[in-house]
């Protein structure tokens, strides 16, 4: 059902009660619909699975290696991120490398079960931001040679 807001407001997005409002071409479309809870699937639940290991790897990092990744996150944000986006994180930076490297293994590399110290004793090309951008893992950025902490 399309939808009149008051007080001035053009659109919402976000639920409330058991309504969820939805807001779309720039602001000036709002349809509200009843709230349907999503189901769980068998992918929920392995991105779930998938998404607890690798922050259990980047907790287990070296705060070096995040200091890189917080280096790389921001010149990231100013090369290659649009001016009307945000700009990823390091942490979402991370996840980004760490689903690319399963891709180009093949899918071969289980991200639900790796560990750091796999990482470091088998894929080396990971355990700094200057090898994983050589690797092919995360794009290329200005000044990326210069990070090079281990994790």
């Amino acid at each position: 059902m399309k939808t009149k807001l008051k007080y001035g407001i053009a659109s919402y997005s976000g639920t409330i009660d058991e309504i969820t409002f939805a807001s779309y071409k720039n602001g000036a479309v709002c349809i509200a619909r009843k709230y349907v809870k999503p189901t769980l699937t068998e992918n929920n639940s392995r991105m779930g699975d998938i998404a607890k290991n690798i922050s259990l790897i980047y907790g287990g990092c070296s705060d070096e290696f995040k200091s890189d990744l917080r280096t790389y996150a921001s010149i990231y944000g100013k090369e290659e991120t649009p001016r009307n986006s945000l700009s990823p994180n390091s942490y979402g930076l991370f996840v980004k490398m760490m689903f690319n490297f399963s891709d180009i293994n093949g899918g071969g590399v289980d991200l639900t079960s790796i560990t750091l110290n796999d990482i470091q004793s088998l894929f080396v090309e990971l355990t700094t931001i200057a090898s994983a951008v050589d690797a092919g893992y995360l794009p290329k950025v200005s000044g990326y040679e210069l990070l090079d902490s281990s994790m």
